[in-house]
């Protein structure tokens, strides 16, 4: 059997002292190996004892992959360390095989796989699933020498200074760099003022990565999606040498990943670039972590424990003591939080710098717009987003956001204007292209008879047009003009310099060569109302992100907004990406809502849900901690039905003060690890700060 290595000394008096195996060759120097086993079961994570025979001795080191027996089965797992001896007091299984003699769980990776498994209340096994890449065993011949053939050892040298072109323009962005360069581990927070051309984000960032790598460390660096890699990627070849670069991403595919994880393991490359799980990167002497627009929810991991890649960064830098850069062209209230307490220093631009590289901003539901169009507030494309278009292409490209994607993807009753449900699954009723028969977008079901619910209707009306729409309109009002489409499965990364209307959904905005000349910014009333805590915040980020890629002011840049919300626009016709981040925060904290608090919540059958918390609650109480509940509270029905959620489903959140965090993360763990292995009630699924529960 296996041993148990968390089970406390003084409980195993009377054992045996024997826990080697006889009739088994066993190492003769540290003949006990500690293994992970890979089990995403919660009162499984934690190490195993095994004895290291004699001819595994040489191939089980710290780090590698193994193959163990586990309750009658051969598991894969990692072996953590070796030992001199167990303090099991029985006899221990020996490995059964070296999976792979390559470590590929650093002792760094180790530590921060744990403290992210603490802080989500996850199994470590889990994270590490995340961390370590799947094997592809016939890159790991001869490693490392195989990894890149006549490489000279060591890292090349820089092809010349890193320059600060792209920093300048920031006040102490220049002294940012240059205490990056000579060691130093500072922390900013910046906002880019572009979003293309040599001055736009990927360069700073770049930059940044040259001053680390200039002074003998690593950088890493984070970014939602491959269309943002690809363009840190090319910004990176003008400033450090293209070997020193590995780029980790999924999309890629399992080879290229797993040659670049080997290259960074190996110290054959310094620079990790690459989407959220490469925030786990093996980098050697790390000097840098920057996370790219971390409102994205790209940057959550959509498998347990759900962690966020800007908040394993932050642990990264602390544990690692490295420098850290959260950039974006707007700021979330979790990045505020962390200047307001003085974690983070803002590096920002002056006004009269800001006036000059932004474009101009035009609202048009202000009441100069609405006294030349009484009209603007109620018409989806006003007078003044039409001309702006019409100037725009004399000029160049000419951008339009619209919330969503496809023709028309929402239908509501006419009468009433609740939205229209499919009889059969409760489904969105919605139009597909031309088509005028409505049909479910869950089962695709026809509605030809449809009836209100709610007041007994029989007229539709659409609740919001699609991107599809949207163009097919705009080239009827511009004959003539070149209509480009960017969404869903068929979005393009960038576009040329010449005129065409560019019609994108929110997040899919392609980059024009040069800049857009205007653009237009529709929906806004529509992403605004959506029912998240998150939505104001949310939409000013898809508005700053698509107003960088439009050309300056003085270039006759011009955005126009069609939204109500003073807050909201406001901050976009300011440009103050800063108040309006500190005002939500302050608001948050007000009401005591995220990320003024840490939230858990538990989703799953009514009896699991509320025996879980109630077996927190008071484990709590007996520490003298009370947190705040709401719920159980049944799930809306806001996604078509899966195999693992049903209508039965409930959620409760927990609120709970950052001063309290550990305590309350820690019991939240052990529980749901006490509750795993007795198995009496079905399993209840735990986040911890998810941005889509409130």
């Amino acid at each position: 059997m296996v041993a148990d290595s968390s089970v406390q000394p003084s409980l195993l008096q009377g054992f045996p002292a024997r826990t080697l195996p006889t009739g088994v060759a066993v190492a003769g120097h540290l003949p006990v190996a500690r293994v992970l086993v890979e089990s995403s079961l919660p009162h499984l994570d934690r190490p195993f004892d095994y004895a290291v025979p004699a001819a595994l001795d040489q191939a089980a080191q710290p780090g590698v992959r193994v193959k163990v027996k586990f309750n009658g089965q051969d598991l894969n797992g990692f072996l953590l360390e070796r030992v001199a001896e167990s303090d099991a007091g029985h006899t221990l299984v020996p490995l059964a095989k070296v999976v792979s003699p390559v470590p590929v769980l650093t002792p760094a990776v180790k530590d921060l796989a744990a403290a992210v498994a603490a802080r989500y209340a996850g199994t470590v096994s889990d994270v590490l699933r995340l961390a370590v890449p799947p094997r592809v065993a016939r890159l790991e011949k001869d490693y490392p020498a195989s990894l890149d053939t006549g490489e000279a050892e060591g890292v090349p040298a820089l092809p010349g200074a890193p320059g600060v072109s792209s920093w300048a323009p920031y006040r102490t962005g220049a002294a940012f760099l240059r205490h990056l360069a000579a060691g130093g581990a500072p922390r900013a927070v910046i906002n880019p003022l572009h979003g293309y051309g040599p001055t736009g984000w990927p360069d700073l960032l770049a930059q940044a990565a040259a001053a680390a790598y200039a002074s003998g460390r690593g950088a890493l660096l984070v970014v939602p999606d491959y269309r943002d890699l690809d363009r840190l990627e090319d910004a990176l070849k003008g400033v450090v040498p293209e070997e020193a670069v590995a780029r980790l991403t999924a999309d890629d595919g399992p080879t290229p990943r797993y040659r670049n994880f080997l290259r960074l393991l190996a110290g054959r490359a310094k620079i990790a670039i690459g989407t959220r799980s490469a925030a786990f990167a093996p980098v050697q002497d790390l000097g840098l972590v920057a996370c790219w627009d971390d409102g994205d929810d790209l940057h959550i991991e959509q498998r347990a424990p759900y962690a966020h890649a800007r908040e394993v960064l932050l642990l990264r830098a602390e544990q690692e003591g490295t420098s850290c850069l959260l950039a974006g062209h707007a700021r979330s209230t979790e990045v505020q939080r962390l200047v307001e307490a003085g974690w983070a220093v803002p590096v920002e631009a002056g006004r009269s710098t800001v006036r000059a590289s932004v474009p101009r901003f035009v609202s048009t539901a202000d009441s100069f717009e609405q006294g030349r169009d009484p009209l603007a507030t109620i018409a989806r494309l006003p007078h003044a987003a039409w001309q702006a278009a019409k100037e725009g292409l004399e000029r160049g490209p000419v951008l339009v956001q619209v919330a969503r994607a496809g023709y028309a993807p929402s239908l509501v009753c006419e009468t009433c204007r609740e939205p229209a449900r499919c009889a059969h699954c409760q489904g969105p009723l919605a139009l597909a292209g031309t088509s005028v028969l409505p049909q479910c977008r869950w089962c695709s079901t026809p509605a030809p008879d449809w009836k209100c619910s709610h007041c007994g209707g029989r007229r539709l009306r659409k609740g919001a047009t699609g991107v599809l729409r949207t163009a097919e309109e705009l080239g009827r009002a511009f004959p003539g003009t070149t209509v480009i489409t960017s969404s869903g499965d068929q979005v393009k990364a960038t576009v040329g310099a010449g005129k065409a209307l560019v019609v994108a959904t929110v997040g899919a905005e392609p980059v024009a060569d040069g800049g857009y000349a205007a653009a237009l910014l529709l929906d806004g009333d529509s992403l605004l109302r959506r029912e998240t805590l998150r939505a104001g915040e949310d939409t000013v980020r898809r508005w700053f992100n698509a107003a960088a890629l439009v050309r300056p002011a003085p270039d006759k840049g011009l955005v126009v907004v069609t939204a109500t919300d003073t807050a909201a626009t406001g901050a976009l016709l300011r440009w103050d990406p800063a108040g309006y981040a500190h005002r939500e925060l302050s608001l948050r904290m007000e009401l005591q809502l995220p990320p003024a608090v840490r939230i858990a919540s538990v989703t799953g059958p009514r009896a699991a849900v509320e025996h879980y918390t109630g077996a927190v609650e008071a484990d709590l109480a007996g520490s003298g901690i009370t947190v705040r509940t709401a719920g159980p509270a049944p799930l809306l029905l806001t996604a078509p039905p899966s195999g693992r959620r049903t209508a039965e489903d409930v959620r409760t959140l927990l609120f709970f003060p950052y001063g309290q965090a550990a305590a309350v993360v820690r019991v939240l763990r052990v529980t749901r690890a006490a509750v795993a292995a007795k198995r009496t009630l079905d399993p209840v699924q735990l986040r911890l700060d998810g941005v889509d529960v409130l």
